[in-house]
């Protein structure tokens, strides 16, 4: 292949083709994956929902009534958030797919744009993430010094849908900063040629 490059003279410059290429098509796949997490992520979550019988105590001298109690996400204000970051990036990656296909490398300005809303979103992302699992954990562990009772005891089917969206926003997140962290070395090679 060496030989090629110096009999072509040009050989430089296929390779760096092919590599943008290979760029492109990775920005691609890594911001469809992207976009297919955060949805499945906000869905998950947004159509979780259980009911079941809970005993209450109301008096410690008398027996517990059996109440019926259902466990929503928008009953959380961190699922709300949560629900509605997801649904942001899901729509901020289809936008930015759009983009970076229309832009393919040619204008600065623009890719610098995309990465700036990339780290926005992964910014977003994480936060959301972060809400969610702090009051997830308060579900599954429950807090003694504020006598807050665990409920995913009871709710175990609604607290497994919450763990498997956290991970899959999670992983949602981590490709969005993959798109940072590739676009910050494009850059920097970039500036070395």
């Amino acid at each position: 292949m060496e030989t090629e490059s110096n009999m072509n003279g040009g050989g430089r410059k296929v390779v760096g083709v092919a590599n943008k290429q290979i760029i492109r098509w990775t920005d691609f796949g890594l911001r469809f994956l992207a976009f297919v997490l955060t949805l499945v992520a906000a869905i998950v979550l947004g159509v979780d929902k259980q009911t079941t019988v809970v005993a209450v105590q109301l008096v410690p001298t008398l027996p517990a009534i059996n109440v019926r109690a259902t466990a929503k996400w928008h009953h959380m204000s961190a699922f709300v958030y949560f629900v509605i970051v997801n649904a942001i990036a899901c729509a901020y990656a289809v936008i930015s797919l759009v983009l970076s296909l229309a832009n393919r490398g040619k204008k600065k300005g623009l890719s610098l744009m995309i990465i700036l809303l990339d780290l926005i979103t992964v910014a977003l992302l994480f936060s959301g993430g972060g809400a969610a699992l702090a009051v997830g954990l308060i579900g599954y562990k429950g807090n003694s010094h504020v006598r807050w009772t665990k409920v995913c005891d009871k709710f175990d089917r609604f607290c497994g849908q919450v763990a498997a969206a956290i991970v899959i926003s999670l992983l949602g997140s981590a490709l969005f900063l993959l798109l940072v962290l590739l676009a910050v070395l494009n850059l920097h090679k970039n500036r070395r040629l």
